[in-house]
């Protein structure tokens, strides 16, 4: 993933690959009175489209930035929704669902991704 705008994911355990468009980041303080951030992607494969809506606990989010030596910005942020929704994806877990909050394991996992990935600085 090069982009957390628009990116391939996939594929599902259905062998379908899926397009991801990013529509929006907010805390969701304003959406649903929740100490978190959320993120709204647009995902679509052939003639089925979703709408998920990513979010993380900002007490997770506050513990994960101080162990990862991280600070909080609005693109490390969208990564991590990015790569929770791809990975949702991949294993079809929670595509249920129109809102996932990510655990605080999979934010370190993922966060360690962010980290080690060969483009990690090119990520957008």
């Amino acid at each position: 993933m090069e982009n957390y705008r628009d990116f391939e994911a996939g594929p599902d355990p259905f062998g379908r690959k899926w397009r991801v468009i990013f529509k929006w980041m907010q805390t969701a303080i304003s959406l649903r009175m929740a100490d978190a951030v959320d993120a709204k992607f647009m995902v679509s494969c052939e003639d089925e489209r979703m709408e998920k809506v990513i979010s993380i606990r900002h007490p997770d989010l506050l513990e994960l930035s101080a162990k990862t030596r991280r600070e909080i910005t609005d693109p490390w942020v969208c990564r991590l929704c990015a790569r929770h929704l791809a990975e949702m994806i991949e294993t079809w877990e929670d595509m249920d669902k129109d809102l996932v909050t990510i655990p605080p394991a999979a934010l370190a996992r993922h966060a360690a991704a962010l980290r080690t990935a060969p483009n990690a600085a090119a990520v957008r």
